[in-house]
């Protein structure tokens, strides 16, 4: 009688053989998924990861984002995953639910330390880490410090309010054809982020509902909607917007939305008179300072590595808040690991700081696999309500509408004891 195992050990062999995977030559090479700005920055901080782990070779695989999240569900239904990969944190719930990933040994549970709460829970299914932090994002507010000071301001407020006020003294100073704030209406972020600041989740009933007509949310409806009824927004898409630099320097707008990467772009892009005029500061919330959604890339080991211990080692390595700080110098990227913040060349960026603080607020939005395409017809839902299709109740009753049919299977599955 044959002994299967061996058998398939014997096939595994020479199919690692064939592909130079494997350790047929004493190396186990590692395949890294990396994708955008990362994907050309990683490979500078390998070298010593490799010398420090002879025995292994890193292979890095650039990937654009635009469509590194098919090819990863076509690797999976392919069995062709890579051993280690970046990911975004809201595909660690959809990727866990296929059983793609390969859930953080004990052996790691350090790397659980040292994180902010909410990006680590943005990466836990079930209590359970399936992915690990690499670097994070969220989204604050840029602003013109100038231009607010001009409108009797001397700080960025703190409460939707003072930050009314704010911008309605911005707007008078600006002039006609001029704004306070962009929000371009085709992005789902800036109202998801006003609608983080209430105490009523956004789904309901074990995340298999929409709850976006709580009390809670609809104030959030109603505030982002004041914004283009009372003239501080322009109804445009950023599409329509030619060159948000130009326009930002300009004075179109004084307010603006947007994550860590947008730092370079206007230390590099806006005219040198203006660089002294603009910084970062934390979102408003209703009554103090705000919530935000944490963002970012995770790594994830995946559960088909016949080379786990290897890709371990390779996360611990990027886990590093040395590492991590090193890597920030040359992407930009902000580090997942606290501690990592001390480190002079981070610590020094007087436009980081702010981010710090906003990720310590920030709150884990639902870690349903339906949740991309929910946000997605939030975002219809409230560019036609601002366009007057809805009221504010109206669209938060269609926007639970589609989401319910969205979550339609995962009530079912739940219905069945399939899901958690």
């Amino acid at each position: 009688m044959i002994d299967r195992r061996a058998t398939l050990g014997l096939m595994a062999g020479a199919g690692a053989a064939l592909t130079g995977c494997g350790r047929s030559d004493g190396i186990t090479r590692l395949t890294f998924w990396a994708m955008g700005n990362e994907g050309s920055s990683v490979p500078q901080i390998l070298s010593a990861f490799e010398a420090a782990n002879p025995g292994i070779r890193v292979e890095v695989q650039p990937l654009p984002w635009t469509a590194a999240h098919q090819k990863l569900l076509t690797a999976y239904a392919g069995e062709s995953l890579p051993d280690v990969s970046q990911i975004g944190n809201t595909w660690v719930a959809e990727l866990a639910a296929i059983g793609a990933l390969s859930p953080t040994p004990q052996a790691a549970a350090d790397l659980l330390d040292d994180q902010f709460p909410a990006v680590l829970e943005t990466n836990q299914i079930g209590g359970r880490a399936m992915a690990t932090p690499w670097y994070v994002d969220t989204r604050l507010i840029y602003y013109r410090t100038d231009i607010l000071a001009q409108a009797g301001f001397d700080a960025m407020p703190i409460t939707w309010d003072t930050w009314k006020r704010a911008m309605h003294a911005v707007k008078r100073r600006s002039g006609s054809g001029n704004y306070a704030i962009l929000l371009p209406v085709n992005e789902f972020e800036q109202l998801l982020t006003f609608g983080l600041q209430g105490d009523q989740s956004l789904l309901r009933d074990r995340d298999t509902r929409g709850n976006f007509s709580s009390a809670s949310f609809l104030d959030a409806l109603a505030f982002y909607k004041s914004l283009f009824d009372e003239g501080l927004a322009p109804v445009a898409s950023s599409a329509q917007i030619s060159n948000v630099w130009t326009e930002f320097a300009r004075g179109y707008f004084a307010f603006y939305f947007s994550g860590p990467w947008t730092i370079g772009d206007m230390k590099s892009r806006l005219p040198p008179e203006i660089q002294p005029h603009w910084t970062t500061a934390g979102v408003p919330g209703p009554d103090a300072a705000g919530a935000s959604a944490p963002g970012g890339s995770s790594l994830a080991v995946f559960r088909s590595s016949p080379h786990q211990e290897a890709a371990w080692k390779l996360v611990r390595y990027l886990s590093e808040p040395a590492v991590q700080a090193e890597f920030n110098v040359i992407s930009g990227d902000l580090p997942a690991r606290p501690s990592a913040w001390a480190a002079p060349k981070v610590a020094s960026d007087p436009y980081v700081a702010a981010f710090k603080g906003q990720l310590a607020r920030a709150k884990a939005v639902p870690k349903v696999p339906e949740w991309e395409r929910i946000v997605t017809e939030m975002q219809i839902v409230a560019e036609r309500m601002v366009r007057g299709e809805f009221t504010v109740a109206e669209a938060g009753a269609e926007i639970d509408r589609r989401a319910d049919r969205l979550l339609e299977k995962r009530r079912w599955m739940i219905e069945q004891g399939r899901a958690s």
